[in-house]
């Protein structure tokens, strides 16, 4: 992409790393005396390093290519609203598991929700509200705007909320990757908004004898494939058809779903699942 022309902002998941970073945290905590870590600084701490194994593999890319771009990784904080309804109902299992005394002991003492997971123990459950404002928006439009390739809102962001006065708090959340990228994709008036993953392109009656591999999809005609709710898994492809309808709705221009071999190909219209109003 960057070859060819475009200036480009990354976003990336953080799982499993996020959740590697908090079990050392949690083990470090039970056997060595050490505080465990935040959650958001967790996510923090992951931002930083995939941030930097992107960085410094992609400049290194572009230095073999004979081009001359920076490229750089911004830790971003990612606004939530403090009573998003997900808060009322958390879901995302996160840390390891334990016992049930062990459970209660901290949904008493931490104020953690805790539910029993089938039967292997108890889990700490988080909530996972909509974004609503990247913090460093103006930031990342500068380095954009001088031709930087930036890396940003990874694992989703790192959630904060208004502390009400004017400035932000990290709260204990886990903000969804596509959702986060989709609203970067509008706030900085991207033309193009490509979500990288691991099919070359979507299908409906995935896995059916009646399956049906996609070229393209207007944005009504992805609205109907979710409403139907038969086609695109919850913890897989939902989430990404809705991102880019989210996309859309705030003035989108065309979104395109591949996955990252295929990316060339796609750009040239020979691939992937290109979405347009």
């Amino acid at each position: 992409m960057i070859e060819a022309g475009w200036d480009v902002a990354i976003g990336h998941g953080n799982g499993p790393q996020v959740g590697f970073i908090l079990r050392r945290s949690e083990i470090a905590a039970k056997y060595e005396g050490m505080h465990e870590v935040p959650l958001e600084v967790c996510g923090a701490d992951s931002q930083g390093a995939i941030g930097y194994a992107i960085q410094q593999t992609l400049q290194n890319e572009l230095i073999n290519r004979g081009i001359k771009k920076p490229v750089a990784t911004v830790v971003t904080q990612v606004k939530v609203d403090k009573n998003d309804k997900a808060f009322q109902n958390p879901t995302k299992p996160i840390g390891g598991f334990m016992e049930e005394a062990e459970a209660k002991k901290r949904q008493q003492d931490l104020g953690w929700n805790v539910v029993e997971d089938a039967g292997r123990g108890y889990r700490r459950v988080v909530a996972s509200p909509i974004p609503v404002e990247v913090v460093e928006i103006e930031s990342v439009r500068t380095l954009l705007n001088s031709g930087t390739c930036v890396i940003t809102v990874g694992g989703g962001g790192i959630p904060v909320i208004d502390n009400g006065k004017g400035g932000c708090v990290g709260i204990a959340a886990v903000i969804d990757k596509d959702f986060a990228s989709s609203l970067l994709a509008s706030l900085i008036k991207a033309d193009l908004f490509i979500i990288s993953t691991a099919v070359e392109k979507v299908a409906i009656n995935y896995g059916k004898p009646d399956e049906k591999w996609l070229d393209h999809m207007t944005v009504a005609e992805a609205k109907a494939y979710l409403d139907e709710g038969i086609h695109f898994a919850k913890g897989s492809m939902a989430p990404k058809i809705q991102a880019i309808i989210n996309y859309f709705e705030n003035g989108g221009k065309e979104a395109l779903i591949t996955n990252p071999e295929n990316i060339g190909r796609a750009l040239k219209g020979e691939t992937g699942t290109r979405i347009t109003k």
